[in-house]
């Protein structure tokens, strides 16, 4: 089972998340300072971590610096409010692989740590997705069609990357509402095809050929 160390200083926030990982099949230890989190470090073995950047006494930025000049590579997802790209560049450049910013959905959080286990077992760092003309950054958040920015809401970006990474495949609403939006039954809304409707409006604006498709019968699927 992978085991995941949560550094988090909101005691309520942390246990939310751990109890939402725990349902997700992760095994966490929970700890509420950088002192704290520095020291499970040292003493235990952890795939992956969760780790706040605004704490009080030691932050996570400094707990980070601190972990890396002793030689731990355990992969570390930043978790932060402050949501600028130049503090994005920030956590990362400290030693992070990767950064999600406050409100965040428990789907986005669990397809990051699974991304990062993925890197971790490749030992490939995957910052990229490109599909023809398609470019994500998933870093950065910013995504781009030939020369032309396209402007994505949260959900929107989650979406459009759960659809780049099944390029050419044939997506189920099912899929879509389990790894997309965490239902795991069909609450009959009308929630998909809004947000695929305005995702498409989008990435195939002012382009002679589209990408998103509707397969009848089936679900939607990306084509370069």
């Amino acid at each position: 089972m992978t085991k995941v160390l949560i550094v988090e200083d909101d005691v309520e926030a942390a246990l939310t998340m751990q109890k939402g990982l725990s349902e997700q099949g992760f095994e966490s230890v929970v700890t509420h300072d950088g002192e704290a989190g520095l020291k499970a470090l040292r003493e235990g073995e952890f795939d992956v971590v969760v780790l706040d950047r605004m704490m009080p006494g030691l932050d996570g930025v400094s707990m980070l610096e601190i972990a890396r000049s002793e030689g731990m590579d355990v992969p570390v997802l930043f978790l932060s409010a402050l949501g600028e790209l130049e503090d994005r560049v920030y956590g990362l450049k400290a030693g992070a692989d990767d950064y999600l910013v406050k409100p965040y959905a428990l789907v986005e959080l669990v397809a990051r740590l699974e991304a990062l286990l993925r890197r971790k077992d490749t030992g490939a760092v995957e910052t990229t997705l490109r599909v023809g003309d398609l470019e994500m950054n998933l870093i950065s958040r910013v995504v781009k069609r030939g020369n032309s920015e396209i402007d994505l809401q949260p959900r929107e970006f989650q979406l459009l990357e759960f659809l780049m990474r099944h390029v050419g495949q044939s997506v189920t609403r099912t899929m879509l509402l389990e790894k997309v939006w965490a239902y795991h039954f069909d609450p009959q809304t009308n929630v998909i095809d809004v947000h695929i409707s305005r995702l498409r409006a989008k990435l195939d604006k002012g382009f002679d050929r589209a990408m998103l498709h509707t397969v009848r019968g089936e679900g939607y699927q990306l084509k370069p």
